[in-house]
């Protein structure tokens, strides 16, 4: 199966799922998760809020992931990830990064999800190099077990497109 790759806003796919590269709170922020945010609707943070806390202030630890409701949003869900701050490479990011992959295909196939599109996780304000983030991003997707009929990499801007066009 091929993936695809569209540069253009994530919230505007009309996909079973959309894949949210959110902090750790999940409850909105910058980016990203901020655009999901606003166009999902308040409905998307009180659902946020209403999921449990594994630490405080945690309710998705780096590397994990939860689902919601898309609410607002044409797609059907949303499907949180925390990526990791790029420190160098130093702290596992790269693993950190492809755990984020793996556990939003093990939400994908628990909730029986034909179409998701991922953004690049990490890649803006957390800083990792979008060349190093596209690779594990694509390696890891293809390595796996499962994925839903469709996978498509949603970009944001030029360079980020290119890095996956690189890859695919």
């Amino acid at each position: 199966m091929a993936f695809e790759l569209v540069e253009t806003d994530i919230t505007l796919l009309a996909v079973d799922a959309i894949v949210n590269a959110a902090n750790e709170s999940l409850l909105g922020g910058g980016g990203v998760d901020g655009a999901i945010h606003r166009r999902a609707g308040p409905a998307l943070l009180a659902a946020c809020r209403a999921l449990p806390e594994v630490a405080p202030g945690v309710r998705c630890p780096t590397g994990e992931a939860r689902i919601t409701p898309g609410f607002a949003l044409p797609a059907r869900f949303v499907i949180h990830t925390v990526g990791p701050v790029w420190h160098g490479g130093s702290r596992d990011e790269p693993g950190r990064l492809a755990a984020c992959y793996r556990n939003v295909l093990k939400l994908a196939e628990t909730h029986g999800l034909a179409s998701i599109a991922f953004p690049a996780i990490s890649a803006g304000v957390y800083g990792y190099p979008a060349d190093a983030a596209a690779r594990i991003a694509v390696s890891t997707l293809r390595a796996a077990p499962w994925r839903p009929e469709r996978v498509i990499f949603c970009t944001f801007g030029p360079s980020m497109t290119k890095a996956y066009e690189q890859l695919l």
